[in-house]
């Protein structure tokens, strides 16, 4: 029979340890200096915590999200400092996310939590239509109607026999229509839900 004193010893060996190799992530998020820098076009994965305080306090920089992603679309915060270092964003200008719901199942903490495809909630498209090619009668694309991977409870066309698209508010943000937009001024993004579908001009 395991004597008492030999089960604390283990329980504050297996604690020690724990700690341990939790220290090198928050020692390199301690060191990285503050930057200043634009991550607009940045999401967090799908089933991240909405707060991001919250979020990187929850995540230890562990890259499992990363390694397990498919299309490799997940990156991290290098030396944009502070409590962002370390953690994990995608940019859809670059590579989307496929929802494949991977990196939710792969994270060992809170920080990503599994949700159905559906309910993701990484944003939602906006599109300016002040450029997209179809709604300026500039010819036809739908590149982002025919890659969203909710189909058309996301994303449709304002006609059947035309090609402007109409962003729904069943999109999840996941970004693929960014992606694959041809435009180079790339008039659909993915923004707050609270911003809307359509950009807004200043006149």
């Amino acid at each position: 029979m395991i004597q008492r004193r030999t089960v604390l010893q283990r329980l504050i060996y297996a604690a020690g340890i724990t700690a341990a190799s939790t220290l090198p992530y928050g020692l390199v998020r301690l060191t990285m200096p503050e930057a200043r820098a634009d991550f607009s076009t940045h999401l967090r994965p799908p089933g991240a915590l909405k707060d991001d305080l919250a979020f990187n306090s929850a995540c230890i920089g562990c890259g499992l999200c990363g390694e397990v992603c498919p299309p490799r679309c997940i990156q991290f915060y290098q030396r944009e400092g502070g409590d962002r270092a370390n953690t994990p964003y995608i940019d859809p200008e670059q590579k989307a996310c496929i929802l494949c719901s991977k990196c939710m199942q792969a994270c060992p903490t809170e920080a990503l939590t599994e949700v159905p495809r559906n309910d993701v909630d990484m944003g939602v498209a906006q599109i300016d239509r002040s450029a997209c090619y179809p709604w300026v009668d500039r010819g036809i694309c739908g590149a982002c109607v025919s890659i969203c991977p909710l189909g058309e409870r996301a994303i449709g066309f304002k006609f059947w026999n035309q090609y402007q698209p109409i962003v729904k508010q069943e999109c999840v943000g996941c970004g693929l229509c960014v992606e694959v937009c041809p435009h180079p001024s790339l008039p659909i993004r993915i923004v707050k839900r609270s911003e809307g579908t359509v950009a807004r001009h200043s006149v």
